[in-house]
């Protein structure tokens, strides 16, 4: 059985950085696909970043050049590293796991994911 854990979350003012972390338990970490997504309070769950098992990433528009995703297969963790965080970064953060391996597409759908975690708060004030 899968399971992730999310920790790193917090309340940061505008500017600031996060890294949150996703500790992945069970099954063969090295050949998942990983991402993020994040819910804000009365938002769908939206997606955030990707990498692959060759350490490609992809990522929506609104985080491109701010947010970094990264992996660490020797320790099962997936990162996301958080940078010149606004306002409208605030929202639930959740580590998914596909286990499904991607070249040429991105996963950017959540049923596309088979695990999720169980989020991380995230809050920028202004």
């Amino acid at each position: 059985q899968v399971q992730l854990v999310e920790s790193g979350g917090g309340l940061v003012q505008a500017g600031g950085s996060l890294r949150l972390s996703c500790v992945v338990s069970g099954g063969s970490f090295s050949t998942y696909t990983l991402a993020w997504f994040r819910q804000a309070p009365g938002k769908e769950r939206e997606f955030v970043t990707t990498i692959n098992r060759n350490d490609s990433t992809y990522y929506a528009a609104s985080v491109k050049g701010r947010f970094t995703i990264s992996r660490d297969n020797a320790k099962n963790t997936v990162y996301l590293q958080m940078n010149s965080l606004k306002p409208e970064d605030t929202a639930v953060y959740y580590c998914a796991v596909s286990r499904d391996s991607y070249y040429y597409t991105w996963p950017t759908v959540l049923n596309e994911y088979h695990y999720w975690g169980q989020g991380t708060q995230v809050t920028v004030s202004s």
